[in-house]
């Protein structure tokens, strides 16, 4: 393992990557794709061959090195290849993630296609089931020229052109959550990605025995990198699986870890809130978990709770809560920023309450204090990485004290693609603003919150998530469909507490009762009620593709007045879509079409005049008659084919001379059709 290491620390980009372990080990299996029949292999050589392939069919197609190529698959065998099959043309690989409801079609349209138009996507490589909707992309992303599906791609009996690849070539654009007008996409390079694969690789103490088991989406970092081009780049298996496998029963996720012997993982905390919640006893019978020696929580603001209880949930069946091991990453850092000890377990720090909202002091609460805040530590920068706490001004903050997360490190991203203000805003003296609050305490970090979240009311900070926490457990809410947000308010001059609240709840009572719950909960956790609770219908609450909150979009459609409206069925979606690129399209082939006609007709009068007017003009005896002639058969072709025809400033032009035979004339002074000056020749 320590000479692979050492190899591989020589490569510059992912392909050298990829081709070292070709060369070494090409029949090594790196990933295991499960599905619910079967599992599927993918060694080595089959990633390169494939990807070959697939690289030629997307030459083939017209793709040039750096242009950007969408890839809008599901977790399937073919993702693999697809992606390294972009570089591997000298593309700029663009995951999108696939519709995940028809109900939510026309707002999935609408916000990729700010991202394909922001990335001038050229491809989309997509399955056959989803052409319809890659259809509708097409028709409303000027630049995206073609679609083709993965198996074409893969079936390409093409030829490739090598492309040179370099470390500062961009190898992965990853789309943040920023709202469909202003789309953000993060330039990661190869050097920004082996950069952070390494020092993770570092923090967590890899070995040459370790199994990663993932149902992570790959169109998302903490897939794509953290779990796929991880295990690559270090030659450790990669045991994956469909998100929606997961969803539809969490077990599976466990007994994947047990049937592989898996020693690492990742998710988001939903997902082992899920685990703990949604897994019942007679499916754990047998189970072993042993084998889980680190359990990463992050993508997502960590809670307390959860990992006490899914420690507490699972030791029985062999899982060691010393495995639980939360993270802190984000794109704009390729996927991971701070990672604490490895096997030490969570470390939670509680901070009185009072001190914390009015001034953001982390003072420690003491033992038993029931109102105290809770925050988890993500524990220490990467290695080679920076991070540091700064407040609005940028003046570095003590120890303690909450302020704005900042970073640097040779992971970081260079900026945001074709999007130079956000990119101007993202930069501060050299550090990168994560956007994320947080404090320093004994060198180690603690996530409070996202900047935008916070809710500032009467001078206090006002932090969503254990709002959110208690307002979920009541009974008729929808368990994760809960959001709390700001609200300006105009009379009062500071912001309104909104609960925003999903149920299926249709009785007047119920919802009333269901309303009296959610603020008696809000009060029990902050001391006093929220302005307005709002009951809204299931779907409502928007989130990003790895299942996390968009409080600001979800503020920006209440704001808007759209939260309770009743939701377009998604065929009536389907078709309001498909009438708004139809219509321009229609459009243009009638103009395409009515320049087609006019073309043949003008060459048709063309045709039939012209050779007149010469017959005549030859046996014509006189020079001014031929004139005349051809002034007529001039007039005919501009009426016939209704070209308009002026002349302006024939009172700046002076007589003009011709020499025929040694004498000059001077040229009569005609006027063309509708009394209008002409210019004689």
């Amino acid at each position: 393992m320590e000479s692979a290491r050492e190899e591989a620390a020589q490569a510059t980009t992912l392909l050298e990557v990829i081709d070292w372990h070709v060369r070494r080990q090409p029949d090594r299996v790196q990933i295991v794709h499960l599905s619910e029949q079967s599992e599927q292999p993918i060694t080595c050589r089959d990633l390169t061959e494939a990807s070959e392939r697939v690289a030629a069919g997307l030459q083939h197609r017209g793709l040039e090195a750096g242009q950007a190529v969408a890839i809008m698959l599901p977790t399937c065998p073919e993702y693999f290849p697809v992606y390294v099959g972009i570089l591997r043309a000298g593309g700029i690989p663009v995951p999108i993630y696939p519709p995940a409801h028809l109900a939510q079609v026309e707002e999935h349209v609408r916000r990729h296609v700010g991202i394909l138009c922001n990335a001038q996507a050229v491809l989309l490589v997509t399955i056959p089931e989803a052409r319809a909707v890659a259809w509708l992309l097409r028709v409303h992303v000027p630049s995206l020229g073609k679609m083709v599906s993965a198996q074409e791609l893969l079936q390409s009996r093409d030829s490739l052109t090598p492309v040179r690849v370099a470390a500062q070539d961009v190898a992965f654009i990853q789309y943040t959550s920023g709202s469909t007008g202003d789309p953000k996409g993060v330039v990661l390079t190869h050097a920004n990605l082996l950069a952070n694969i390494r020092a993770m690789g570092q923090a967590i103490g890899l070995r040459p025995d370790d199994v990663f088991v993932s149902w992570l989406p790959l169109y998302h970092d903490m897939g794509l990198i953290g779990a796929w081009l991880g295990t690559l780049y270090f030659g450790i298996p990669l045991v994956v699986m469909s998100p929606l496998a997961f969803l539809a029963r969490p077990v599976r996720w466990l007994q994947a870890i047990q049937a592989y012997r898996g020693t690492l993982s990742a998710a988001p905390n939903f997902a082992y809130e899920l685990c703990v919640k949604k897994i019942g006893d007679e499916e754990l019978v047998g189970l072993d978990l042993s084998s889980w020696r680190l359990a990463f929580n992050g993508a997502e603001m960590v809670w307390p709770e959860t990992l006490t209880r899914f420690g507490s949930r699972f030791a029985p069946y062999g899982f060691h809560p010393e495995a639980l091991t939360p993270v802190y990453g984000l794109a704009e850092c390729s996927v991971g920023l701070a990672f604490p000890p490895s096997g030490r377990g969570p470390l939670i720090d509680r901070v009185q309450r009072a001190s914390f909202t009015h001034t953001g002091r982390a003072v420690p609460a003491v033992s038993g204090q029931a109102s105290a805040l809770s925050f988890v530590s993500c524990g220490r920068p990467l290695p080679g990485h920076e991070l540091r706490i700064v407040d609005s001004s940028g003046r570095e903050l003590d120890e303690r004290q909450e302020g704005r997360v900042e970073f640097r490190g040779p992971s970081t991203t260079r900026g945001y693609f074709n999007n130079p203000r956000a990119t101007s805003q993202l930069f501060r003296e050299g550090w990168l603003d994560s956007g994320d609050r947080g404090y320093i305490a004994a060198g180690e970090v603690f996530l409070t919150g996202r900047v935008k979240d916070i809710i500032i009311r009467g001078g206090r900070n006002i932090y969503p998530h254990e709002v959110e926490e208690a307002v979920n457990k009541i009974p008729g809410v929808r368990k994760g469909c809960v959001v709390i947000f700001g609200s300006a308010d105009q009379d009062s001059g500071t912001e309104r507490l909104v609960i925003l609240a999903e149920t299926r709840e249709r009785g007047q009572r119920e919802r009333q009762r269901l309303r009296e719950a959610i603020n008696t909960a809000v009060v029990e956790v902050l001391g006093e009620p929220a302005d307005q609770v709002v009951l809204a219908p299931p779907r409502t609450v928007l989130k990003t593709s790895s299942g996390k909150l968009r409080r600001s979009a979800t503020r920006a459609l209440f704001e808007a007045g759209l939260v309770g409206e009743h939701r377009r069925a998604g065929w009536w979606q389907v078709t309001s879509l498909a009438a708004g690129a139809l219509i321009p399209q229609l459009q243009g082939w009638a103009t395409r079409a009515a320049d087609v006609v006019f073309a043949v007709w003008a060459w048709l009068v063309f045709c039939l005049v012209v050779p007149v007017v010469w017959l005549i003009t030859i046996f014509t005896p006189r020079p001014s008659w031929a004139w005349a002639v051809g002034r007529v058969g001039a007039r005919v072709i501009l009426w016939l084919t209704g070209t308009p025809f002026t002349v302006s400033g024939l009172e700046h032009v002076r007589a003009v001379s011709l020499c025929a035979g040694g004498q000059s004339r001077q040229l009569p002074r005609r006027y063309g059709p509708g009394g209008g000056a002409a210019r004689t020749v």
